[in-house]
This record gives structure tokens, C-alpha cells and sequence, in this order.
């Protein structure tokens, strides 16, 4: 990968593998970052947000792989990182229940649904069925979230390191509010075997404290098998809302919607 250089140049720069995170976890800066690659030519060698993004454990760089390490954002401005060593990923196991058959609630053909091929739209087109409000079992929810937003101050506990977070960017797929409850997706437009807990676990905080009801978070994806689309939801839930590491997955279903 690109950025197996550029971290490890930050690794030995900064002596972080000497580290002791037994005790807590590294702090490092977006400008220890960038000083540490600033000879890197490529964008993708020294961008801190390209070199902070690592959505899966396969994104890691070598060196995070090799040591068990993950990254989680601390603070947005000025740029603040948590380098932790422990599980920051969980894994999403593949639906291999029967496919549930699901009739369109709208009586004409949704025609801009099928220009391009963006998870958003797939989203969308399963909202707007009522796939979303079926599979939640809440007729009440309604799009309300979308896009980037930064958090308020939280703490939580990621194994022995307690963390506190504030003012990091978050984005949603989307996210809907019903009369009790809010649900959040994470969605992709491809298979996914793992993703990183903070993608998940960031906005569930956020929008908890924001609105001050419970919040369910949905991983999504759409399938293209056998010339089909095919929707994939699963539920997950956190048992202890201070423990990042408490996600667990409550249900799962796929669906083709005719």
C-alpha cells in the first residue's frame, strides 16, 4: 500500500512502537503527520486524511498490521489521533438466510433510482419502498440525517484506554428519526467483510446526545448477483454505550424488492 511507507517513516520518527499501550494509548497530531511525510510526493503518502482513513482492518498499513494498532480521531481542529492497540474492527458476517421477497410500496417505476450507482441512491430507493420502516418495524421514521456533522464532547472505553473525543466529522448515509427512536446506515455498494466500529459507533454517540433517544445503527449493503439487486441489512447494537468494543449484532435479513 502507499501508505505502509509513510507510516512506518511516522512509527520510527515519533518511536511509537516503543510506546507502552498497556498504559494508553499514542497522541499524535495531524502535524506530526504531516512533518514526518512532508518528502513524500505522492498525495496519498502524506495526505493526513488519506493517511487517517483506514475503514477496514486491510486499510492499516503494515506496520499497524504487524502490531495489532488502529487509529480513531480525537479531535477535529486542531488535529488530534489515538493510536490504540486492540480490536477497532468488526467483522460483518455474510446473510445466508433465504431471500425475503418484498413487494414496492409505490405504485410507479422510480426512474432516477437507477441513474448511476452510488450507495446513496440504493439507500434511497430502499426508503422510499419502505424497506427501511419494514425492517425496523416502525412506519414513523422519516430521512432527516445526512452528511457530515462534528461531534459534541464524549468519553468511552476502548479495552483499558479511556478516550475522550470532541468536535470529530462524522458522516451518515443517512439517518432517520421516528417518533421514539432515531436509525442510523452505514451503507455499501459492494461485499464488506469488516469495517471499523468508529464509523458506527461515532454517530450513535453523536446522535444520542443530540436528540436524546435511542439510537439503532444499520449497516447496509446492495448486492449485484445473478444480473439482481439484492438488499442487505443488518442490525447492530452497543450493550454498554461507553464500551466501544460492546457492538453485537441483533438481526439480519436480504431482501429483493419486486
Amino acid at each position: 500500500m502507499a501508505h505502509d511507507a509513510s507510516w512506518q517513516k511516522i512509527c520510527d520518527d515519533f518511536n511509537i512502537l516503543k510506546h507502552d499501550f498497556d498504559n494508553g494509548p499514542y497522541i499524535i497530531s495531524a502535524q506530526q503527520i504531516k512533518t514526518s511525510c512532508q518528502g513524500f510526493r505522492k498525495t496519498s503518502e502524506k495526505e493526513v486524511r488519506l493517511l487517517c482513513k483506514q475503514d477496514t482492518r486491510e486499510d492499516r498499513p503494515k506496520v499497524f498490521r504487524d502490531n495489532g494498532l488502529f487509529i480513531l480521531p480525537k479531535k477535529n481542529r486542531p488535529g488530534e489521533f489515538y493510536i490504540l492497540r486492540g480490536e477497532g474492527y468488526i467483522d460483518i458476517p455474510d446473510i445466508t438466510s433465504p431471500i425475503q421477497t418484498y413487494e414496492k410500496q409505490i405504485d410507479f417505476e422510480l426512474r432516477s433510482s437507477t441513474v448511476g450507482d452510488s450507495e446513496m441512491q440504493y439507500v434511497d430507493f430502499a426508503y422510499a419502498n419502505s424497506l427501511i420502516r419494514t425492517f425496523m418495524s416502525d412506519p414513523s421514521l422519516v430521512l432527516t440525517i445526512r452528511g457530515r456533522k462534528y461531534t459534541p464532547e464524549f468519553s468511552f472505553r476502548v479495552g483499558i484506554n479511556n478516550l475522550t473525543v470532541k468536535s470529530v466529522q462524522t458522516e451518515v448515509d443517512a439517518g432517520y428519526e421516528g417518533r421514539d427512536s432515531i436509525v442510523l446506515i452505514e451503507a455499501k455498494n459492494k461485499t464488506t467483510n469488516n469495517t471499523i466500529i468508529r464509523q458506527l459507533y461515532y454517530p450513535y454517540r453523536q446522535w444520542g446526545i443530540e436528540t436524546q433517544k435511542p439510537v439503532y445503527t444499520l449497516f447496509f449493503e446492495r448486492r449485484r448477483i445473478h444480473e439482481e439487486d439484492l438488499f442487505y441489512l443488518w442490525l447492530y447494537e452497543f450493550t454498554d454505550i461507553d464500551d466501544y468494543n460492546s457492538i453485537k449484532l441483533v438481526r439480519s435479513e436480504r431482501y429483493r424488492i419486486l
